[in-house]
């Protein structure tokens, strides 16, 4: 038996917008999972007292914390207005290559606006 080469072949294979949405859409899914980790060890310092509480608002202030903070944002927003963007296409909407195109671009705007929203009224 031959073996045959994957289709479309990975080497030569150009990304495309909607393949490069669809793999962000995943890989901020589990960035919102480990993030998830996060707010519980936050809840449980709250929950731990005056003295945890502190610990971990020392340690979430830290400026590589707060980076981070902005980039789980980021991957909320955008997880939630791409989830929103596959609704729509459960409706049969958005199919054609322009408009899923377009609505590629705005769910990223979205994400952008919305987070920096949040941040800008947080910072």
């Amino acid at each position: 038996m031959t073996e045959r080469p994957l289709s479309p072949h990975l080497q030569i294979y150009r990304p495309q917008w909607t393949s490069v949405l669809s793999i962000l859409h995943r890989t901020t899914g589990v960035a919102l999972s480990l993030g998830t980790i996060l707010i519980v060890v936050w809840a449980q310092a709250l929950a731990g007292g005056a003295e945890a509480y502190a610990s971990m608002r020392a340690f979430m202030g830290h400026p590589v914390m707060i980076l981070l903070l902005v980039a789980w944002t980021l991957a909320l927003f955008y997880h939630l207005c791409n989830g929103i963007r596959h609704l729509l296409w459960d409706t049969g909407m958005l199919f054609d290559l322009g408009a899923a195109r377009t609505s590629g671009i705005v769910v990223v705007v979205a994400a952008l606006v919305l987070t920096a929203v949040v941040w800008g009224g947080l910072v």
